[in-house]
């Protein structure tokens, strides 16, 4: 057998067996041959990589493990001399990770400190350089090199002795090989079957990680690398946009892709909170050196002649690099929880640029945030990034109140229309239109006035004005379509930002009774067109959830019972349309994805404590039973294993089950007996699936079923109640229903991995406590699957499960049996 025959495992196996059935010091001599092997076949050099990681506990004493260290650098040091087998890339690769452990497992005063460190580290540097060369063949293996080079520099200041690292004289090397080779990327292009790390924030991010570190060890030397590199670059951009905009788009876009990883490198600079060798005031002066750079840079990108290039993807690089700068800039020296003092940094930029203070620089960054939202219309990733730094900087306390001060802010408060920001009726940025007006609606609302919302809502109310006056007949255009698609994304995303019980009834009282009929209209008239139907469904699935308490109305107003009723309005609407309609192809997205928003919407309706729903009975209003029954329908049209396969819709059934068997279970004991049953073993299902959240839900709605059955029919006297009197026929019809439940049941916490036991005891109890003898034949049937010999242990167990727990279904006993069923299932599953 070769060796290109033995797995990674097997070669791990021979050797770490070799190193065990023999002294340690013993193999250490005979260690150095199999850095030869790691030439031959890189599965040798994973299992290098796993006895580099070898903990300390392993060796005898520290002496032991000098040697060992000794040896791993001597090996790494004659592959580097030699490059025997790094022409392969996988052994390239493992043999770059294999470096990267050495810092990992080992401290800097032990390296330096090994003989023959001064070479080794010449190597490893002469190595990294090279690889950040060869960057398109060596772009993934870099990674692991500048996480070495990261943690070497970052251990500098807890170095003790006079033994010199050579940091200093190779890092800067690395740094400034680094940013050449990004240059060289850009300059290069990159295949087609390679991905540009601009592109990619994941890519981006790795190869970012580490390089700050290493920037940030000299950062005065490294800063004026940056910036003498910059200059040159930012001067020819500088000159191209006062040049009239024709022809040169090749050698304007790879500038401005220069210019967008010099942005990066700056950006992940400042969010680097170490720096070696450097007083914080120094730090924060490099600092705004570094940043008056980008921000001369945006006067620039945001010139007339350069504006042109919206379209272009070099362009929406550079102003996504611009973003990122500004996200890590305001964490570090703007808002709530700056890093940094930042007195220095603007004494500086006051110099640099007239910008002394954080108002005056929040101007600059939402003139940007204005200028991007007014200039992109087609590229969704810049506008997402974009609405992304606009809500960080209103959703924080200091910058929300200081955002309220600015004239940008005020015009946008009061002028979001797609005359002012085109990418609102572009369909491919829908999406971003709640996140915009989820923003507006924070700003709104941090001032709480009535006077401010409703002019604010002005553009608003002239969409809804426009699609009231609509004739049914013209309804059906698109539109009216986009209108209303784009309307209730945004009504979603200002409900969003109602976090108060005061601003929720500033929307209420603005949609309500005026504009409600508008949504049912646009439900009945559009219900086989999920594109309209989805958003229309979620802004209404916002509108009901109580979150913090935001739907509590006085205790005289009726506002939770006439909001329900617009909710039982709106379902009923689309349930009865709904299915009426064939399946289409993609049935989850023309039917199911409807549905569960619907189930969502009923559910958070009936648990979000608003409304009396008893005064609908009272009163013969038919609201509660015509949304229920609808529900109802809409859930049994869809067969259980596709309500299982979705993932979406199985937490909105399950949860509107939940829901439905706690607060209103009179209705589900009014139904026949086959619908009841196929209701209750999908909640079996439930319990058996492996999502624990839904597994919780449905021991919740069995545990509401099984205790109702033990108040109203075990202990209590014969059942008179409607409800009683139906679950007892349920029961009479289906005898084996609660005993497979309870299995179940068992079956889950004695021979599963459950991390919500808690939650399935609760019922587990209940159907306990309806008929003990079920209990008993139950635990006869486990027992007996067990072997023989286990079999009297494990009856023991059953008998203490039971200890001190009574027959009631209080609190107290609840939690005393959930304790013992703890120590039952560790005792149980006891070897």
């Amino acid at each position: 057998m070769s060796l290109h025959d033995v797995s990674s495992n097997d070669c791990f196996w021979c050797l770490f067996f070799n190193f065990s059935v023999t002294p340690l010091h013993a193999e250490l001599s005979a260690f150095k041959p199999l850095f030869v092997i790691c030439c031959v076949c890189f599965q040798a050099l994973e299992c290098l990589v796993r006895l580099a990681s070898v903990r300390r506990s392993i060796f005898t004493n520290d002496a032991e493990r000098s040697k060992f260290l000794a040896h791993l650098m001597t090996g790494t040091k004659e592959i580097l001399q030699t490059g025997q087998g790094l022409a392969d890339h996988d052994n390239y690769h493992e043999y770059c990770r294999l470096l990267g452990r050495f810092k990992v497992n080992y401290q800097l005063s032990e390296l330096v400190n090994v003989e023959g460190y001064s070479d080794w580290i010449r190597l490893v540097a002469e190595f990294t350089s090279r690889s950040l060369q060869s960057w398109q063949w060596a772009s993934s293996s870099v990674y692991y090199l500048l996480g070495l080079w990261s943690r070497l520099v970052t251990s500098v200041p807890y170095l003790k002795g006079d033994i010199p690292s050579l940091l200093d004289e190779f890092v800067p090397k690395i740094t400034e090989g680094f940013i050449a080779s990004r240059f060289d990327s850009v300059q290069a292009g990159f295949p087609d079957d390679s991905e540009n790390p601009l592109d990619n924030v994941e890519l981006l991010q790795d190869q970012l990680d580490c390089f700050p570190f290493l920037c940030k060890f000299q950062y005065e030397s490294s800063s004026l690398y940056i910036i003498k590199i910059m200059e040159p670059i930012l001067q020819t951009y500088t000159e191209k946009a006062q040049l009239p905009a024709s022809g040169g788009h090749g050698e304007i876009s790879v500038i401005e892709e220069k210019l967008a990883w010099i942005v990066h490198i700056i950006a992940a600079i400042l969010k680097t909170k170490q720096c070696t060798g450097c007083s914080v005031e120094s730090q924060e002066i490099i600092d705004a050196e570094l940043a008056a750079r980008v921000l001369q840079l945006i006067n620039v990108t945001d010139s007339r002649s350069h504006s042109q290039r919206y379209g272009e993807l070099s362009k929406q690089r550079l102003d996504r690099a611009i973003l990122t700068f500004f996200q890590h800039f305001r964490k570090s020296y703007i808002g709530d929880h700056a890093v940094h003092s930042s007195k220095q940094l603007y004494a500086r930029l006051s110099e640099l640029l007239g910008l002394d203070d954080h108002l005056v620089l929040l101007n600059v960054i939402v003139g940007k945030i204005a200028t991007n939202l007014k200039g992109y219309t087609e590229s969704d990733e810049v506008i997402d990034h974009t609405l992304s730094l606009f809500f960080e900087l209103a959703s924080g306390y200091m910058t929300g109140k200081l955002l309220l001060k600015l004239d940008t802010i005020k015009f946008i408060v009061a002028h979001h229309t797609r005359e002012h920001f085109p990418f609102l009726e572009q369909p491919t940025c829908s999406r971003s239109r709640t996140t915009f007006y989820y923003t507006i609606g924070w700003l709104i609302f941090m001032e709480e006035s009535t006077v401010k919302f409703r002019s604010s809502m002005d553009p608003l109310l002239r969409v809804f004005i426009s699609l009231e006056s609509t004739p049914d007949a013209m309804f059906r255009t698109d539109t009216v379509k986009y209108a209303l698609i784009g309307l209730m994304r945004d009504l979603r995303g200002i409900a969003m930002a109602t976090n108060s019980r005061r601003t929720y009834g500033m929307l209420f009282d603005w949609l309500y009774p005026a504009h409600m009929p508008l949504l049912l209209k646009g439900v009945s008239l559009w219900a086989d067109t999920p594109e309209v139907t989805t958003p229309l469904l979620k802004f209404m699935a916002e509108f009901v959830l109580n979150k913090a308490q935001r739907l509590t109305f006085d205790s005289s107003s009726p506002n939770g019972i006439l909001l329900f009723r617009e909710v039982s309005k709106l379902i009923v609407a689309y349930g009865r349309r709904i299915l009426s309609l064939p399946n289409a192809a993609d049935v989850y997205a023309f039917k199911y994805k409807g549905i569960w928003i619907c189930l969502t919407i009923l559910s958070r309706a009936l648990a979000g404590n608003y409304c009396n729903f008893g005064v609908f009975e009272l009163y013969g209003d038919r609201a509660l039973a015509d949304a229920l029954d609808i529900a109802l329908k809409m859930t049994l049209s869809i067969p259980l294993a596709d309500i299982l396969a979705f993932l979406k819709l199985s937490r909105a059934y399950f949860a509107f089950l939940e829901v439905l068997f706690n607060n209103h279970i009179a209705f589900v004991l009014r139904l026949d007996t086959s619908t009841f049953m196929h209701i209750v073993l999908a909640l079996e299902s439930g319990l058996k699936g492996l999502d624990c959240n839904i597994s919780s839900q449905c021991a919740s709605a069995v545990d509401s079923l099984a205790a109702f059955y033990f108040n109203s029919i075990t202990v209590g006297e014969t059942p008179t109640s409607p409800a009683a009197v139906s679950l007892a026929q349920h029961i009479a019809e289906c005898p084996s229903l609660f005993p497979e439940i309870l299995r179940t049941l068992f079956e889950i916490v004695i021979f599963e991995d459950c991390s919500n036991q808690w939650s399935l005891s609760r019922p587990m109890l209940s159907l306990i406590l309806i008929n003990e003898q079920m209990f008993t034949d139950m635990k006869a049937k486990i027992l007996a699957s067990q072997p023989v010999d286990q079999q009297q242990r494990l009856s023991q167990c059953f008998d203490k499960l039971m200890a001190d727990v009574t027959r009631s279904l209080d609190s107290k006993n609840k939690d005393k049996f959930t304790q013992n069923l703890t120590i039952f299932r560790h005792e149980f599953r006891a070897k």
